[in-house]
């Protein structure tokens, strides 16, 4: 079942979620809910999406970044993102415990802002721990790629969104992205930012 996700501006994206008990993880409405996130998400397309963004403000988060989504990308944004593909996996209750110091920026997306991209700046590296779909404790340790899907969705269930971290002069849509700025290194694509502030 495909579930309708709500755009920027629905207040749930703006509060924060509320955890989940064990005996609401392992009951059957949240299995369900699981698998239709799960269909959601790869309907979409996309590579994570959070409870709030179908409406429910859930502390629920899944993701998974397939192959291939990765095919077409050339070698050196791979390499520059620090990308590789993430097997399915249900956050519940999830907490960053940690971050890098170290930052990194790249052009990022959301399925509840569609349509429109921006640069954000996020931790290069984190460690979350979580419960996963049978309740039980996990501990990820993610970088690059992984880690800003992590950090995306996460902040979804703190009621932040990526609008809330990005560069304001990178804000764009899609179709321009894909004209002018997609393939640039994140160094160029600062500078240009840069030139028409001046201009």
């Amino acid at each position: 079942m495909r579930l309708k996700i709500v755009q920027v501006g629905e207040p749930v994206l703006r509060r924060q979620a509320r955890a989940l008990m064990t005996e609401e993880i392992l009951g059957p409405e949240t299995r369900q809910l699981i698998e239709w996130m799960k269909e959601t998400m790869y309907d979409a397309p996309g590579v994570g999406l959070a409870a709030p963004q179908i409406g429910l403000p859930l502390q629920l988060a899944v993701i998974e970044d397939r192959a291939e989504f990765l095919k077409d990308v050339p070698a050196e944004l791979l390499h520059s993102r620090e990308r590789r593909p993430v097997p399915f996996l249900v956050l519940i209750n999830p907490t960053i415990v940690w971050r890098s110091e170290e930052q990194v920026e790249f052009f990022e997306g959301c399925l509840s802002l569609a349509g429109f991209s921006a640069l954000v700046k996020r931790s290069r590296a984190v460690t979350v721990e979580c419960l996963d779909g049978e309740a039980q404790p996990r501990r990820i340790e993610a970088q690059g790629w992984f880690a800003r899907i992590l950090q995306h969705e996460i902040d979804h269930l703190n009621g932040a969104m990526y609008i809330d971290r990005m560069e304001p002069r990178s804000f764009m849509n899609v179709e321009n992205l894909n004209r002018y700025w997609k393939d640039l290194p994140i160094t160029e694509a600062r500078r240009r930012l840069a030139l028409t502030a001046e201009s």
